[in-house]
């Protein structure tokens, strides 16, 4: 859901980075990641977790072993990997943009963390 909703902003950042590449970067890639990602990671989640109540955590498929209401996480490793990847990537965008330029050597390994988070996310599912 967080790659659909955010695929324009994410297509507009590669179009200006790839277009920059060796210069200082602009602001929508670094706005993107910060506002975007941070948007969805803090808020879908928070609105996720508000949205199961007593009242409506009624599903008959429901996880019985955990009382009505409660919030539990079942799969520990996505969630983990979930986390790590998501902290990683503001260190990483913190140590890309911090010589205020972006090296083609950068581009290329975070679009390969990219695909090892598919990979480590579907592996863990």
């Amino acid at each position: 859901m967080a790659l659909g909703s955010s695929a324009p902003e994410i297509l507009l950042s590669v179009i200006e980075t790839a277009g920059g590449l060796g210069s200082c970067p602009g602001e929508l890639g670094a706005s993107t990641i910060v506002g975007s990602a941070a948007f969805n990671l803090l808020v879908i989640s928070g609105v996720s977790i508000y949205a199961v109540s007593e009242e409506n955590d009624t599903a008959e498929d429901r996880d019985t072993s955990t009382p009505t209401g409660i919030k539990k996480i079942n799969d520990m490793g996505v969630f983990a990997i979930t986390g790590i990847c998501s902290i990683w990537a503001y260190v990483w965008l913190f140590i890309v943009v911090s010589d205020s330029g972006v090296k083609s050597g950068e581009a290329w390994i975070t679009l390969i963390m990219f695909f090892i988070l598919v990979v480590a996310a579907f592996g863990a599912d």
